[in-house]
């Protein structure tokens, strides 16, 4: 899990972590992230008030979003 999006960087390899999103993704993308887990982020997107999901292109080039809970760093 991400604890502070702050410090990231555009470009940078980040993992999507399956079991926090499996029950809200479609089975299609799952696939995709199952298959390739490293994803790279491009951006970011204001999602409520108070919270930032981390826009990333999967490996199939696809762009999607997550939030930061969804995803850790690749040390």
């Amino acid at each position: 899990m991400i604890r502070d999006s702050s410090t990231l960087q555009k470009g940078q390899n980040l993992r999507v972590e399956i079991n926090e999103v499996k029950d809200r993704l479609p089975k299609d993308i799952l696939e995709i992230i199952r298959k390739e887990p490293i994803v790279k982020l491009v951006g970011y997107k204001m999602v409520d008030a108070n919270q930032f999901g981390l826009v990333v292109q999967l490996a199939n080039g696809e762009i999607n979003w997550f939030f930061e809970q969804e995803l850790s760093e690749i040390l």
